[in-house]
């Protein structure tokens, strides 16, 4: 089964995969593990994300490609992206963090207090 026909399978709803088994190694792991973001997608949405990273993100691109106007491959970008939790990658330094950088003495006690009183 491919990941359209458990999408279309689910029709939408929230599913939980209980086991993997990794192609030619025959290794099995169970437990309870949530799809990709991605894979959580509608086929269509899928599809149209697809498109939008061949594209480079050019919406000109998509709206020759889906035959539709800017405001409509904006509203639907919106749409996805309100879907999709985003990673923070500048996340605030943990109290810990802090005190390893201070403590291996790649920041000052000045600058390791100013980071803390910013994370708080």
């Amino acid at each position: 089964m491919d990941w359209q026909e458990l999408t279309d399978l689910t029709q939408g709803r929230p599913f939980v995969v209980e086991r993997v088994r990794l192609a030619g190694s025959g290794v099995v792991v169970e437990g309870q593990f949530e799809a990709p973001q991605l894979a959580q997608l509608s086929v269509d949405d899928q599809v149209f994300v697809a498109a939008f990273v061949r594209s480079h993100g050019s919406i000109k691109e998509m709206e020759r490609t889906f035959g539709v106007s800017y405001p409509t491959i904006k509203s639907r970008l919106n749409r996805i992206a309100e879907a999709l939790d985003f990673v923070d990658t500048d996340p605030a330094p943990t109290g810990a963090d802090v005190v390893d950088r201070l403590r291996r003495g790649e920041i000052s006690v000045q600058e390791a207090l100013a980071e803390l009183e910013r994370s708080r």
